[in-house]
This record gives C-alpha cells, structure tokens and sequence, in this order.
C-alpha cells in the first residue's frame, strides 16, 4: 500500500514537472518569437529609413546637378555674352572716367563669371568623379578659401583611392558642409584637413581655432529646423554606418569623421 502510494507521488510530481518544463519551454519560445519578431521590425525600419535617406540623397544631388547644369549652360552663357558686348565697347570714345568704370564692369564681371563657373564645378562634383576625394577636398578648400583671412593645410592619406561613387560623394558632401560651417559660423583663421586610413576605416579629421561645436551642440542643432546642413550631415553618416565626433578645447575645435570602407 505505501509502495502504491510512493508510487503515485512520484508519478504526481513527474506530472507536475513535466507540466511545468511544457510551460517553461512554451514561454522561453514565445519569448524568442517575440525577439525575432522585434529584430525583424528594428530591421524593417532601419531599411526603411535608410531607402528614405538615400531617396532624399539622390533627390539632392540631382537637384545640384540641375542647377549645375543652368549655371553653366544659361547663366554662364549670358554672363559670358555681357562680357563680349562689354569688351565691343570702343575704350577710344570714353573719357578717363568711363574708362575706368568700364575696366571697372570688366573686372567684376569676370569675377562673377569664374565664382559662377566654380560653383557649378562643386555642385556638379566633376572632379571629385575624375580625380578621386582627396583632389576634389583640395579643390573645394582653395575655391572657398583662397584670398580670404584663413590659412589651410591638408594632409590627406594617398593610400586611399576611393570606394564606391555614391560612398565618396556623400563623404566629399560632409566635408562640404564641415568647411562652410566653418568658415562661416566658427571664426576661424586656420583650418587644417586630415584624413587617414587605417585597415578597412578611413578617418578624416578638420582641425581649426575657431569656435566650433561640442558633440553636445551637434546633436542639438541637428535635429532642429534650421539645422539643415548639420541633419544632412547626420543622415550621411547613418546611411554609411560611420561615426561623427566633435571635440572643442579652449583654443581648437575638432571633427572627426570615421567610415568603413
């Protein structure tokens, strides 16, 4: 009779645990549907705001070479036309005065026709497409700055040669953008450009001693509605899964832009 008993206890609990690993075993695997479930979807969006990202990336660069191309077919066309009527203009029949009023509109007019042709250079990116990033970062730099208060340098690494098109475009748009906050916003009078690549990771670094950003402000500014070059900025280095780090002390600030390759 206690055997029969000890029997049936020992039958109750293999029931019971038994019971309980069902149970245990049903929750570990919704709990793991439940996982994939949320991975699949953090995936599902990533994509999603990657293919908008990249959506509005291309929109944008089209955009540029649009108003690259009007640049350079129309209004460098009728610039250019100004200026051969300016130059028919017999200098002989003109006073002293006109004289230099007239060399005067010359003077300006081929000023505005080679800004005009340098930014739809830039806009267009032909040399960053024929010479690689490193040439089209040296070009942009001496566009921008040449003959003004600030003094540049660049130290890019030759080793880089370049990784996809749309890769170095939206790098080269980066550093567009760090240069002209720079020059406008930082007060700088040095700015000095750097790039190093290291394994599967190029690293380009913009040193200047104005005043610039903390990563505190960049995430700041970027997310408001006239931060729109800094969120261009960000949505770049999301697309191509890099990092972007502001540093600034008393006297330097620094940006630091690390992407695979």
């Amino acid at each position: 009779m206690n055997n029969n008993i000890t029997l049936l206890v020992i039958m109750g609990i293999v029931v019971m645990l038994g019971l309980m690993l069902s149970v245990l075993l049903a929750v570990m695997f919704n709990f793991r549907k439940k996982n994939q479930h949320r991975r699949a979807m953090e995936q599902l969006k990533e994509m999603q705001q990657n293919q908008l990202i990249e959506a509005a990336i291309r929109s944008e660069e089209t955009e540029r070479h649009r108003i690259s191309d009007t640049l350079h077919d129309e209004v460098g066309a009728i610039l250019s036309s100004a200026k051969l009527h300016l130059l028919g203009i017999k200098q002989t029949t003109l006073d002293e005065k006109d004289k230099k009023l007239h060399e005067k509109g010359a003077g300006l007019l081929n000023d505005v026709i080679k800004r005009v042709r340098g930014i739809s250079h830039n806009l267009h990116s032909n040399i960053l497409k024929e010479f690689g990033l490193n040439e089209a970062i040296r070009h942009f730099l001496q566009q921008v700055t040449g003959g003004t208060l600030i003094s540049t340098d660049t130290r890019l690494d030759e080793a880089y040669k370049g990784s996809t098109p749309e890769h170095d475009m939206s790098l080269y748009r980066i550093i567009q953008e760090l240069i002209n906050n720079t020059i406008k916003y930082a007060g700088a009078t040095k700015l000095e450009i750097n790039s190093t690549l290291v394994g599967q990771e190029l690293v380009v670094s913009l040193i200047h001693n104005g005043n610039g950003l903390s990563q505190e402000d960049f995430e700041t500014f970027s997310f408001r509605k006239e931060g729109l070059g800094l969120k261009n900025i960000r949505n770049r280095i999301l697309l191509l899964k890099g990092n972007i780090s502001f540093f600034k002390t008393s006297e330097t600030s620094t940006v630091r832009v690390s992407l695979p390759i």
